[in-house]
């Protein structure tokens, strides 16, 4: 009888559990009539921040959770979403994966999705826990590799058709040609390594003879690569690189009386090589990137700038400010058609997201398509200069624009 009635209880206990699984899973109704999960209440919608505070992309990575931070605020003081205020969990991994991986199960249960995760290796560190918590997430990390991962929502472009459109401006605008020698920096792992799938592909298409250099995230002198690709005579040179190695491939560039022109991805920049060693051989950098420059002469791009001066942060705005807020903007978006569909579980977030085929985010990014597994969102960029005068660092060169190139390629995972 004894035995009887424990195992009753363990079926019953096993019940329960399967139940309260089956509840996470499925989600319950509140008394809007909207179903809920995990990170929703009737008043409140929590998203996660894995952001890098401490590491080699501190700067752009801050600018990135100030951009959140201010949509935020702008977004609850008109009264939320779905009658629910937006609440930020923000955590520093440092650029450490190690870290990322330590501080995920800490924040996953708490969050509805991920604002913000990034880098390229904290990305990949924790891609299959993003995939089997089934929670949206949205990396500051433009590999199109990522892609393959149906939770993972890139704004803006990748870094494959970064190249590509930033290659064909520099054609266009003859400092480069047909037949000519290039020269492609970049670092060891799946930033690097997407930047350099799309220097290949148009080097392809144009018969440019490409001089690839891999280096790792610890090289900071790289005077001896830039003396090498000098040697092979490069008509310009690619950087998928960290702000610190551009400082020092854009010294070397100049010291050697190289002088060609720099294209460079968008995390490899940051406003400090105004004031560092590199500071006089900036006017050869191109840097091709999805987001305005923070000094942009857009109207959202200025109503960005003056909350960013109010809200009184201590830290010299850069690029990420913009793309920040319109990553938000973005969710916000995603966060309106999951509440139009009653359903503000994690099935509900992607579904929303599947179903967006024109996010607008005032131009500070292009219009976005999600509704296409694999492909990229957009494939249009912005070019920039580096400008010490202009706030953030950087003032715009080429408004949005996709080069015929990117129209053509296809990304890695693409349907």
């Amino acid at each position: 009888m004894k035995r009887f009635a424990a195992c009753c209880a363990l079926l019953v206990l096993a019940t329960a559990c399967s139940t309260k699984a089956a509840d996470e899973e499925n989600g319950s109704s509140g008394s809007d009539g909207v179903r809920t999960g995990v990170g929703v209440t009737d008043k409140t919608i929590t998203l996660g921040v894995m952001t890098d505070k401490t590491g080699v992309f501190k700067s752009l990575a801050t600018a990135i959770t100030r951009g959140n931070e201010l949509w935020v605020k702008d977004l609850n003081a008109a009264g939320g979403v779905c009658g629910r205020q937006v609440e930020l969990e923000v955590v520093d991994h440092g650029y450490k994966a190690d870290t990322a991986k330590t501080l995920y199960p800490q924040l996953e249960p708490k969050v509805l999705g991920f604002l913000q995760l990034t880098g390229s290796p904290i990305v990949a560190a924790l891609a299959g826990d993003v995939q089997s918590d089934k929670v949206t997430t949205t990396p500051a990390s433009w590999s199109s590799e990522l892609l393959s991962n149906p939770y993972v929502m890139v704004v803006g472009t990748t870094y494959d058709i970064e190249m590509i459109d930033g290659l064909s401006y520099l054609q266009k605008e003859g400092l480069i040609k047909d037949g000519d020698t290039v020269g492609h920096i970049y670092v060891d792992g799946e930033y690097g390594a997407n930047g350099l799938r799309g220097a290949r592909y148009y080097a392809e298409q144009h018969n440019l003879n490409l001089r690839d250099v891999k280096i790792t995230s610890t090289d900071t002198d790289l005077t001896n690569v830039v003396t090498s690709l000098k040697g092979d005579g490069v008509k310009a040179i690619l950087l998928t690189t960290t702000p610190g190695q551009t400082g020092s491939a854009l010294a070397a560039n100049k010291a050697l009386g190289l002088d060609v022109p720099v294209l460079a991805n968008n995390p490899a920049f940051d406003p400090v090589l105004h004031e560092g060693p590199a500071a006089k051989a900036l006017d050869k950098l191109y840097v091709a990137a999805s987001t305005v420059p923070y000094s942009a002469d857009l109207p959202k791009a200025e109503e960005i700038a003056t909350a960013y001066k109010e809200a009184g942060y201590a830290e010299p705005p850069n690029a990420g400010v913009p793309y920040g807020y319109a990553v938000a903007e973005v969710w916000g978006s995603i966060l309106k058609t999951a509440c139009d569909n009653k359903d503000l579980t994690r099935d509900g977030i992607l579904a929303a997201m599947q179903q967006t085929t024109s996010a607008d985010t005032g131009d500070l990014v292009a219009t976005l398509d999600y509704s296409k597994p694999g492909a990229p969102a957009t494939r249009q960029v912005y070019i920039a200069r580096p400008d010490a005068a202009a706030e953030g660092g950087l003032r715009s060169a080429q408004p949005l624009f996709e080069a015929d190139e990117a129209k053509t390629y296809k990304a890695p995972h693409e349907k």
